[in-house]
């Protein structure tokens, strides 16, 4: 087993989600996914197969942007947005992620819609410093 750094480990979650979810390469995602990896999300079917599923069958204009992300040992946690989904709203999403020897092993996740300036009863954003369009 090799030990990676939590900078290190922040960097392959960063690079996996740009691979997956922003350019849509899943021969490249496979190399940061495990294909034993286990899924927590009510959202997502089980397994790396599952998530890439859910990927090439999503709408081609769906985007990740990562506003935080913060490791600590063996886990990333991402702060992020998805956009393009074909759904009335954005989701916001902490994504935390386990790693094991380099690749992504377990997940688990909290969604939220984002919330319209008009949405929001504290006046602020969700994510970033201003409302989504």
């Amino acid at each position: 087993m090799t030990s990676r750094t939590p900078a290190e480990n922040k960097t392959i979650v960063l690079e996996g989600f740009a691979t997956l979810f922003n350019r849509k390469d899943l021969a490249a995602a496979e190399r940061f996914w495990s294909p034993s990896y286990i899924q927590h999300s009510a959202h997502v079917p089980p397994g790396r197969e599952g998530l890439f599923e859910l990927v090439a069958a999503g709408s081609p204009d769906m985007r990740y942007e990562c506003q935080l992300a913060v490791a600590e040992g063996d886990f990333v946690m991402l702060h992020g947005r998805f956009t393009g989904l074909g759904q009335p709203a954005n989701w916001v999403v902490v994504d935390i992620l386990r790693l094991e020897d380099g690749v992504m092993v377990e997940h688990w996740d909290v969604i939220q819609d984002e919330a319209t300036r008009e949405g929001s009863a504290g006046g602020y954003p969700m994510f970033g410093d201003q409302f989504s369009g």
